[in-house]
């Protein structure tokens, strides 16, 4: 699930092609026979099939107890189809009564020799069915637990989740839908069962173990004593860093989400001066390199250029004369014209082009591909990269409503919510007003910064009709643009048993 929405974003890039089936997410190539697509499918299916049986074989009403265990299956069953629906179905708002979405199988055919099994739903039929599974998990959990079970509040979550899927764009929103968003929004915010973590806290969110942390509203949880060293590499963080010699640290944060994390001013990761401008910044981790020799960081500066079409990563030694800074690449100098000296921020005239770019430390290369490590999913409880995946929490819950009340118009509202994200992560930095000429453009970047390699990014985009750009350094093709209504946005086009 994290890879086929996350790796179809633009906020990770990876240091080169690939034969890992994976890569068709990133390059959106597709073909039916696709491993890891069959892979989700299929575990997917069985989730639902069991799930199934054990509603099938319990009944309701002999306990508390025995209710609020068939309403974990009815949340499982009910997050599997809407998870299945969004990715091997189009965007709600594209024709959902004619458009195809995922077979509903609900349970292990009586007979398995002579299978005869249904085609696929329409993807409104899809999402009904998830639902009417939900509102029956929210019927049916009444027992507070741990953020690691399915609760009343998980399956409010994902409802207000599915309905901000089923509201349209901001262009033409389905205000009936948008409604119901923020209703399962004000039950989980107004259950007062879960909060923010402050600001500080939240910068290690991926450190405590979900138990242990108030904004977490369901996560998988993962035990650390069965999460093994092969765990540790084909984890959800594996391919995004190496830490302590582990994993594959293959992928690493596009130039675009560090450009939005900047927006408000320069996050510097660099130990001697650390400070992050957006707390977001926090789950970052450069591979800063040291002199063999010395022992010393060499002083770099650091920018984009372009190279015909191809955009790519420049880091130019700096030498310093009293207050003037010359950066060398090869042969060539070049003098440094300060913009905003104390956050070390430079613009350079680089051929016929002026650039802008920071002082930093070398950060090591792989392939040609600065390092940029992402940690969000991993270091839980500071052990490598153990990681439960967090399904919902808070913050996504106030974006929720943020864009719901965008789209009924109540852009008061709509701004109260966003800035109560937006000023955790970044002091001072709420927006003063939003209308409906920006209310798009802002909520849209929040949810792409806070939400970031939880696998939202990719449908957050096509799901309000937008075209995914990707003009960063990588190896994809930087200049293609996928429109909401490309095929591909679909992870495949033929699905089957």
């Amino acid at each position: 699930m994290h890879r086929m929405g996350e790796y179809a974003g633009d906020n990770m890039m990876i240091r080169g092609s690939s034969t890992d089936a994976f890569y068709e997410f990133i390059s959106y190539a597709r073909t039916p026979n696709n491993y890891r697509l069959t892979q989700f499918w299929d575990s997917g299916y069985k989730a639902i099939a069991q799930a199934s049986n054990v509603i099938a074989m319990v009944d309701e009403g002999q306990s508390t107890e025995i209710d609020n265990s068939i309403g974990e299956a009815y949340y499982i069953r009910g997050m599997m189809y809407f998870y299945l629906t969004r990715a091997f179905g189009r965007p709600y708002y594209q024709n959902p009564e004619t458009n195809l979405g995922v077979p509903i199988v609900n349970g292990t055919p009586e007979d398995v020799i002579n299978l005869e099994l249904p085609d696929r739903a329409t993807v409104a039929e899809s999402y009904l069915q998830a639902i009417k599974d939900l509102k029956k998990a929210e019927e049916l959990l009444t027992i507070d637990k741990e953020p690691i079970y399915a609760t009343k509040e998980a399956a409010q979550a994902m409802l207000s989740r599915i309905y901000l899927y089923m509201s349209g764009t901001y262009e033409s929103p389905n205000t009936e839908f948008a409604q119901l968003s923020i209703e399962y929004s004000d039950k989980v915010i107004n259950s007062g069962k879960f909060s923010l973590l402050p600001r500080e806290q939240f910068m290690k969110y991926n450190t405590y173990i979900p138990e242990n942390n108030p904004e977490t509203i369901f996560a998988i949880k993962r035990v650390a004593s069965e999460f093994s060293g092969y765990d540790h590499y084909y984890g959800v963080g594996g391919m995004y860093a190496n830490i302590g010699g582990m994993c594959w640290g293959e992928m690493y944060a596009s130039a675009r989400h560090l450009e939005l994390l900047s927006e408000t001013g320069r996050n510097d990761w660099r130990l001697e001066s650390y400070h992050m401008k957006d707390a977001r910044a926090a789950f970052i981790r450069p591979t800063y390199a040291t002199n063999a020799e010395t022992g010393e960081y060499t002083e770099v500066f650091r920018f984009i250029k372009e190279d015909g079409e191809v955009l790519n990563y420049v880091q130019a030694e700096i030498t310093r004369n009293g207050g003037n800074l010359t950066a060398t690449e090869g042969s060539n100098d070049y003098s440094l014209t300060p913009i905003d000296s104390e956050q070390g921020i430079y613009s350079i005239q680089y051929g016929n082009k002026s650039y802008t770019g920071v002082i930093d430390n070398y950060i090591t290369l792989n392939r040609v591909y600065l390092q940029f490590y992402i940690t969000k999913a991993s270091l839980e409880g500071e052990e490598s990269h153990l990681h439960s995946p967090v399904i919902s929490r808070l913050g996504e819950i106030y974006l929720n409503r943020a864009e719901a009340y965008a789209k009924l118009g109540n852009y008061g509202a709509a701004l109260a919510d966003l800035n109560t994200v937006r000023e955790r992560s970044i002091v001072n930095g709420g927006y003063n007003e939003i209308s409906d000429t920006n209310a798009s453009t802002l909520i849209d970047k929040e949810r792409q910064s806070e939400l970031a390699f939880q696998a939202e990014r990719s449908y957050d985009v096509f799901r309000n009709g937008k075209t995914l750009k990707r003009e960063y350094p990588g190896p994809h093709n930087q200049r293609e643009d996928i429109s909401a209504t490309d095929y591909r946005t679909l992870s495949r086009k033929v699905c089957k048993f």
